[in-house]
């Protein structure tokens, strides 16, 4: 990003693209692959940017939402760690969730390079996730 491209002349969608370009080996393929199949399970998603500050030069964490937060998108040397904000409560059959198991509320999905995600399963959390986040709006 240029001095000239400051997060507020650019579109979410943008910023998300251009984080995932600069990542350049496994890990953008591997967050591009994710956000896909989100947008494709979940095709009323809202994307944003949340959590901008100087340890992640400003550029934030991918964050899908429908009526809540559904997950997260974050980057390590080592992962794509696909957080999901209320994952403790859904079903998951196919055992995707590996990382934050021990938390009360979040679960994590952890990829590392060479792994292989269960693409219809990851789409079923996701449409899960966002049938709990409605069902709670509900609950109001």
């Amino acid at each position: 990003m240029t001095n000239a491209d400051t997060a507020e002349d650019l579109d979410v969608s943008t910023l998300i693209d251009r984080k995932i370009e600069q990542l350049g080996d496994w890990r953008r393929d591997t967050l591009a692959k994710a956000r896909a199949l989100i947008k494709a399970a979940d095709p009323e998603v809202i994307e944003e940017v949340k959590w901008r500050k100087p340890s992640n030069a400003m550029s934030g964490v991918p964050t899908w939402s429908h009526a809540g937060i559904i997950c997260t998108g974050e980057t390590y040397k080592d992962k794509v760690k696909l957080t999901f904000a209320k994952g403790a409560a859904l079903d998951d059959p196919a055992c995707l969730f590996n990382a934050s198991l021990d938390g009360g509320v979040r679960r994590a999905i952890d990829l590392r390079e060479g792994d292989k995600l269960d693409e219809a399963a990851f789409q079923k959390l996701i449409r899960s996730a966002v049938a709990q986040n409605l069902a709670g709006k509900g609950q109001r």
